[in-house]
């Protein structure tokens, strides 16, 4: 009963994911915000936001069927008689009094040429009453985790705060000398921001890391692939951060879709880890490090801050691919493998080549959905 238990478990694991995770590439950036105070008693926010996600979540609220294949036109035409919805769901306050909010849509890109990213910009606006020291945010129309970069017009150091979904954010001092955030908060929240962009939200990377871990149930054999693949996405991270290489997400996306299918494909072709393997984990693992800088891009954090962010998100994407490997390994490997039956020839053709061939046909749906931008 063992093979069975094993394939009904690695089975079912392989559907949640699937089934609990949009097919999109993760959220995390596709939504960022800019909150400026001033100048006078005034704010405003501009919300960069991914137009076709938008349209359906407000079609979707208001019950009505879901548009597709959208064009800039039909999007500046759909968005304007949702403007009042939208600003229902911007929830600014100023020393925890909730202000009014007006939103316009100030621009809509939908270019046809799919190496360059598709969004549209709202800008909300609204007053302050004199003497505010505080103000919090709050957007309802995100469903994940982005950023939100806080300007103060009186000359203070921008702030950064990642929210998850349409939770509140904490209070932004309204002061010119507002003190800088500290490095173990900002440490805590890069750590916590890594690992989110894996589990839950970083499904193609997720089922990446459980492609590495099929093709052998040595964790010796699993650890050198997971360190080459760290080693490659920590470089290209903080060289994309820094701005020495960098290529856009419409290109990024669909190779390391591509890289999910691969790893899988290989899976089934080969039995046993070549010497080649850890070398095109490297290789994807440099694509990786791009698609994870997507997520800190544009947040102009203090030159003093980067290293430190940069080290605690990538701390964070450690811990949660060591999660994965932890949970693959003792919910299926020691499910599987125990009692001597490491090698037997069932292992590989009732769990290996099934979850690989899973993982590969998504793979390749997603390289497909994500080059031609459905």
């Amino acid at each position: 009963m063992r093979r069975w238990q094993c394939t009904l478990l690695l089975g079912g694991l392989l559907l949640a994911l699937r089934l609990g995770q949009p097919s999109h590439a993760h959220e995390i950036g596709t939504t960022q915000v800019q909150l400026i105070v001033g100048p006078g008693d005034t704010w405003s926010a501009t919300i960069t936001t991914a137009p076709t996600a938008l349209v359906n979540k407000l079609e979707a609220a208001g019950g009505g069927p879901l548009s597709r294949d959208l064009t800039a036109d039909r999007v500046q035409t759909l968005l304007p008689p949702y403007a009042g919805a939208i600003a229902a769901q911007v929830d600014l306050r100023a020393d925890g009094a909730p202000m009014p909010a007006t939103v316009v849509v100030e621009r809509v890109e939908m270019p046809s040429d799919i190496t360059l990213p598709a969004f549209v910009v709202l800008r909300a606006s609204g007053p302050l009453p004199p003497g505010a020291r505080t103000i919090t945010w709050r957007y309802g129309l995100v469903y994940s985790t982005y950023g939100v970069v806080f300007t103060d017009a009186a000359g203070g150091a921008p702030q950064t705060q990642w929210l998850e979904g349409d939770a509140a954010s904490p209070p932004f001092a309204l002061a010119a000398n507002a003190a800088p955030i500290s490095w173990p908060r900002l440490a805590a929240q890069y750590l916590q921001l890594g690992f989110l962009h894996i589990l839950p939200e970083g499904l193609d990377h997720i089922l990446f890391v459980l492609g590495i871990f099929l093709l052998t149930t040595r964790l010796r054999s699993i650890l050198v692939q997971v360190t080459a693949f760290t080693l490659a996405h920590s470089v290209t991270l903080g060289l994309t951060m820094y701005g020495v290489i960098s290529l856009p997400a419409r290109v990024v996306e669909p190779l390391i879709a591509l890289s999910v299918a691969y790893v899988a494909v290989e899976n089934i072709l080969t039995a046993r880890l070549t010497p080649w393997r850890p070398l095109v984990v490297f290789g994807f693992g440099l694509l990786h490090g791009m698609g994870f800088a997507g997520a800190l891009a544009d947040l102009h954090l203090a030159r003093r801050d980067v290293i430190p962010a940069l080290v605690s998100f990538n701390v964070g994407i450690e811990l949660a691919q060591l999660s994965i490997i932890a949970a693959a390994y003792g919910a299926v490997a020691l499910v599987c493998v125990s009692g001597g039956n490491k090698d037997q020839p069932w292992y590989r053709r009732r769990v290996v080549i099934p979850a690989s061939s899973l993982i590969a046909a998504t793979g390749l749906f997603w390289t497909v959905q994500r080059a031609v931008g459905l």
